[in-house]
């Protein structure tokens, strides 16, 4: 068993676990999910999502184009502002950070960047929302995978988005629109301009009534097949709550918990809610 690189780090505030409290639910998750190779699986659905998309091991060309971008930032020592939205508030403290500390500390690791990747290849969607830009680097896993899909992706710092830009230029990159701002001053209007969100990727504000409200918001404007993605579903008991709470939900009807991140899937054709934990 090995802990993801660069997941598992010291938390401050916002009620988020330590790390070697997070290191003992991974340990707990580990030994007591599914082993992530399908076996014992009774859910069609999940048996194809694990071996057609978690296990898949192809290297897709785009990999390392985006990768070669993640070293450049990591090596990138100019400073930016980024804004603290004070974990749901509106305040707007203004701290300058080392693009490299960004990239080494706040990006979705490969393992999980390439799963995001993968999902959006196999099931296609055609409108992707991301809360939580950052520097780029999964929304350029997201658009790669799928180029005819529409990708909206929302910053709440304008620094870290005019980075991303930048990083989506360069890899040639162009059906991305990014929004800054504050979540939630224009989750709504974006998502009044799509037709549907066939998937979102949701990694924001990590507190339990925000993301809930995100989850709402979402859900009314969700496909037919759509999918929502979570980051940092046991980061903090707040996540976890919440993460309970949605997968209560009555729209839900699957859930696929990865630990680092949680799949929510709406299948109508599916008439008996299921949730599952696995090994990845």
């Amino acid at each position: 068993m090995r802990i993801p690189e660069g997941r598992i780090k010291p938390l401050r505030g916002r009620g988020m676990y330590s790390s070697a409290q997070l290191a003992f639910k991974y340990v707990k998750y580990w030994l007591t999910a599914s082993n992530g190779k399908g076996h014992g699986i009774h859910s069609p659905f999940v048996f194809d999502f694990i071996n057609n998309v978690l296990n898949d091991k192809r290297e897709f060309d785009s990999f390392r184009f985006i990768e070669n971008v993640r070293a450049g930032l990591r090596d990138n020592d100019t400073e930016i502002n980024v804004p603290d939205f004070g974990a749901g508030s509106r305040m707007q403290l203004h701290n300058k950070r080392k693009i490299s500390a960004i990239a080494r500390s706040s990006l979705k690791p490969k393992k999980f960047s390439q799963l995001l990747f993968r999902i959006v290849h196999y099931y296609k969607p055609k409108n992707i929302l991301e809360l939580g830009t950052s520097l780029g680097i999964t929304t350029s896993y997201l658009s790669a995978a799928n180029p005819s899909a529409q990708i909206i992706t929302m910053e709440g710092a304008p620094e870290v988005a005019a980075t991303a830009k930048n990083n989506f230029k360069q890899l040639h990159l162009s059906n991305i629109r990014v929004i800054e701002g504050n979540f939630d001053d224009n989750l709504l209007s974006v998502i009044s301009q799509l037709s549907s969100v066939d998937l979102a990727f949701i990694d924001g504000n990590h507190r339990k009534a925000p993301t809930l409200d995100y989850f709402c918001q979402l859900l009314a404007a969700a496909g037919r097949s759509a999918i929502f993605i979570f980051d940092d579903i046991h980061w903090s008991r707040e996540m976890e709550a919440a993460w309970g709470e949605i997968k209560a939900h009555p729209s839900v009807t699957l859930t696929v918990d990865l630990f680092f991140i949680g799949l929510v899937f709406f299948r109508t054709e599916q008439k008996i809610k299921q949730d599952f934990v696995i090994r990845f």
